[in-house]
Parts: C-alpha cells; structure tokens; sequence
C-alpha cells in the first residue's frame, strides 16, 4: 500500500467521522426540543421513550465502531435508564433526560477528545417498583446475557438498594469496567464470545481491575472443574433454591453489606 493510499483511507475516515458527529449533534438538538415540549404535555410516553431509545441505540453502535468508549457507555446507560419505564412516568424524567443530553452534547461536541464524564452523576433507571427504597451508591455492573435470569437478579441487587447496570457482552463490559470502575462485578459463568469465567480471572489480574470485587454466578454443579480455575477471591453464587442465600454470603464475603 503507497503512503498516498493509506492517507486517503485515514482522510475518509475522518470524514465519515466527522458527519457522524454533526448527525449525532443534530439528533440531540432534536430531543432537546422534545424535552422543552414534552414536559408540557405535547408528547405521549410512547413517543417519548421510543425517540430517546432510537437515540441510545444510534449512538451506542456508532461510537462503538469509532472507538468512542465514554459516548458508548453513556448512551447504554440511557438505553437501561428508559427499559423498564413504568406507564406513569415520574415528574423527574424531564431532569433525567436534560442530564443526558447534555452528557452526550458533551462527547459529542468534543469530537473526538473524550471528557470523562463522571458516571455517578447519570440518573439510574426508572422502576415504579423500587421507588421507596433508598439508593446507595454502591455500583454494581451485572455481566449477563439479557433474559428472565438477569432480570431477576438485578431486581434482587436493587432491593439490596444497590445502583445496577447489566451489560450482556464481556467484551463491551470490559471497557466499561475500566472507565466506570464499579464496586462489584457479577459475572454469568457462561458468556458468547469471551467467557464468563475467563473475564472473571483476567479482571482479578489486571492491574487496573484487580481491587474489584468479583463474582460468578452459574448453573453449573458446585463441584465442577472449572470453576476451580477461579481466584479464591471470587465467590461463586449458584442459581438454584439457595440463590438468595449465596448472594448473600458472596455479598458478605466482599464487604458490600
């Protein structure tokens, strides 16, 4: 490849980039005015959740593919903050969405030069359910394919009063890690692509993730072999009727009680 090929095809990437973030600017300044409508009665919940999710979803594929690891993450947590919405929506949406927006103006604006962002400050997601319960700001990032399964134990976490995120990919979970530094990581055992309990020993290993905490849930039997290949460290949680018991003691185990 000549020197004056390989410049065009960094040339061509810039430029797509750079359209990226002037579509990605524009959507924003949209919902902006979604929000200053919405919060006066001129849109339905329907709508308004839909556009913002459609906004999430957009951004979080192209930042993916562009390397924009804090955009990527932002715009997952405002995918799971609208998931579970209930039919009313509370009066504090309109604030939580404005924070939202203004994170992702900021990534945006940056093009390129990412601002880290404090992670802590982003409005944990709707549930109707858990309203009276009190919120700690304790973080814990639940690693596991989205289903049945991971609902419940993340409804378990947040009756704990623990701030949740489930991220089904180990990969997209890695960077997100590294940026937002959670307190407690629970990891499916069984993973596509990099497996669950791989994942669990190189975050017990690297340096940057090593401090941590840990844990493995699964189905798998108590005495199976490969779960001997986990740090000591890593409590493993087994679904089953001694799940909550389990957790418990993993919980224990970590501090995180």
């Amino acid at each position: 490849m000549s020197r004056e090929s390989g410049h065009d095809q960094f040339a061509v990437f810039d430029e797509i980039r750079d359209e990226f973030f002037d579509d990605a600017m524009e959507r924003l300044r949209a919902l902006e005015f979604v929000l200053d409508n919405g919060s006066h009665g001129r849109i339905n919940r329907s709508e308004l959740i839909g556009n913002f999710r459609r906004l999430a979803l957009y951004l979080r594929g192209q930042a993916a593919g562009f390397g924009l690891n804090a955009l990527c993450t932002i715009a997952h947590k405002l995918d799971e903050y609208l998931a579970d919405a209930p039919e009313t929506l509370p009066p504090r949406i309109w604030i939580d969405l404005e924070t939202y927006i203004d994170e992702l103006s900021k990534q945006v604006g940056s093009r390129g030069t990412e601002i880290q962002p404090d992670f802590s400050r982003l409005p944990q997601k709707l549930a109707s359910t858990l309203d009276e319960i009190e919120i700690r700001r304790i973080e814990v990032m639940l690693v596991a394919p989205h289903g049945a399964q991971s609902h419940f134990v993340e409804r378990e976490l947040r009756q704990c009063g623990y701030r949740t995120s489930v991220v089904p990919d180990t990969v997209l979970a890695l960077s997100m890690v590294v940026q937002t530094k959670p307190d407690l990581i629970i990891i499916s055992a069984v993973m596509p692509g990099l497996d669950g309990i791989d994942f669990a020993i190189g975050l017990s290993a690297m340096p940057s993730t090593r401090n941590i905490a840990v844990a493995v849930i699964t189905s798998l039997d108590r005495d199976a072999d490969v779960l001997t290949l986990l740090p000591k460290k890593v409590p493993v949680i087994f679904k089953g009727p001694n799940f909550a018991d389990d957790l418990f003691k993993a919980l224990d185990s970590l501090f995180m009680i």
